[in-house]
């Protein structure tokens, strides 16, 4: 049976806005720091089990993963999308019809990039700014890692689809069984069974298998509201269009941050060299799990903006809009704090003191990360305006403050700053895009909300 629903559509116009918030959020929040997680997890086990190197040998692999996210996320936001578009038309056999897609195209695109990416993982890697001393970390991790890609796109697809179509708990639920496999295996195979940097890979494949399999289980009952049956699993011209031009734009948006990766880790490599790019990827996993936090408060939003402006209840717009710019800015502002007061205690967190390479890495990061976050505050802004317009129906405004802050802004300063300031260039080069991307955010939404107050007046 489908589950219902905890606020109906009727009462997003009527509710307190703050517990709409508190109900809608709190899943996504879950959801989508399980995902940072993973990230964290492995960083911390093989900073600990492996050393300094191998998590410079980690963050290298940090394109190709991202990647692997942007294709993940054409496919399960695009078809997520659809699915629901189809269950609000009544047309439950076009639903499945669209889940019966989504498994063979992720079975495709995970394939696909597998074979490619493992005959050509050498030549990748050293283009990523891969060394002599990180290329063998960064080829043992990717080499599991991409041989479970079919796995892990199923795994993000159908959780996806598993939301979409009514079960958000339960999306949930697989979400963190995952992450808590990972948590568990993780330490059992790099210090118990010495596996390294190819043990921390084969927990997190392991990991997702499980909850892959949680997943086909669901969508196997014939009593789940969406479930897999006979004549859906052919790919239909129509299905896969709808899909790919849904979600081109996530898809983008995950292939300009695997761009800037690149551009990151080349400037460090040659101004600071390997270590440097270990600390950048530290500093990006902890500063990933903040925008996380406020991704999850932008998908609480997103039903009740959605609903209110449709409704033309303007004023009830506005005010889950402040609401939640301002529980954004105090989980940015959370961040900052961190990063400023306690940057030695947070590059411990990955790495032990000791060997000489492990103090130059706890040293890069400290450096690092008080500059990376000293605009964090405003951040959680820029970040809740461009989903905002991607909310009430401005698709190009969204994707205007998104790119521009990674493609307009961050990439020229990549290329500039570094060769005038090293790697303190490269530092100040996140902080200063921030800067820019926000006060155009904040230019978009004073005229946005200058015309919700005339259309109010009217």
């Amino acid at each position: 049976m489908k589950q219902k629903s905890v606020v109906t559509p009727l009462s997003l116009g009527t509710d307190r806005l703050a517990t709409l918030l508190v109900r809608y959020a709190i899943p996504s929040i879950i959801a989508m720091t399980s995902t940072s997680l993973y990230n964290i997890i492995d960083s911390i086990f093989i900073g600990h089990g492996v050393g300094a190197m191998a998590i410079s040998g980690l963050a290298l692999t940090m394109p190709l993963m991202n990647l692997s996210s942007a294709f993940g996320a054409m496919v399960g936001i695009g078809a997520a999308a659809i699915i629901s578009i189809r269950l609000g038309e009544g047309n439950r056999a076009a639903a499945e019809k669209t889940l019966g897609n989504v498994v063979l195209l992720n079975s495709i695109i995970g394939l696909v990039m597998m074979v490619i990416s493992i005959l050509f993982l050498d030549p990748i890697l050293y283009f990523f700014g891969a060394s002599e001393q990180t290329l063998p970390y960064a080829r043992d991790f990717m080499q599991i890692i991409l041989a479970g890609s079919v796995i892990t796109h199923m795994f993000l697809g159908l959780n996806e689809v598993l939301r979409a179509s009514g079960y958000p708990q339960k999306a949930m639920f697989f979400m963190l069984t995952s992450v808590a496999i990972n948590c568990t295996l993780n330490p059992l195979f790099i210090f118990v069974f010495g596996w390294g940097i190819r043990g921390s890979a084969l927990a997190t494949v392991i990991a997702q298998s499980v909850a892959l399999s949680l997943s086909l289980r669901h969508f196997s009952r014939e009593d789940s509201f969406l479930h897999f049956k006979r004549g859906i699993f052919r790919l239909r011209r129509k299905i896969v269009s709808g899909i790919l031009s849904i979600g081109t734009a996530p898809f983008l948006l995950h292939l300009c941050a695997s761009v800037v990766v690149i551009f990151v880790n080349k400037a460090l490599q040659l101004h600071g060299g390997d270590l440097y790019i270990g600390a950048y990827g530290v500093i990006n996993r902890v500063v990933m799990l903040f925008i996380m936090v406020v991704s999850g408060l932008n998908q609480g939003m997103q039903p009740i903006v959605g609903y209110n402006y449709g409704a033309k209840q303007y004023l009830r717009v506005m005010k889950t809009l402040f609401m939640t710019i301002f529980c954004a800015t105090c989980v940015t502002t959370a961040g900052f704090l961190i990063g400023e007061l306690f940057p030695r205690q947070v590059a411990l967190l990955f790495v032990g003191e000791g060997d000489l390479d492990s103090t130059q890495l706890i040293e890069a990061v400290c450096e690092g990360l008080r500059i990376v976050v000293v605009f964090f505050p405003i951040v959680g802004f820029q970040i809740v305006t461009s989903n905002f317009f991607q909310y009430i129906g401005k698709p190009k405004r969204a994707i205007l403050l998104s790119m521009t802050r990674q493609m307009l802004f961050l990439v020229p300063l990549l290329i500039l700053l570094p060769s005038h300031y090293g790697t303190l260039g490269v530092w100040w080069s996140m902080p200063i895009a921030d800067c820019a991307a926000t006060l155009l955010a904040a230019l978009l939404l004073f005229q946005q909300i200058r015309w919700f107050r005339k259309a109010m007046a009217h």
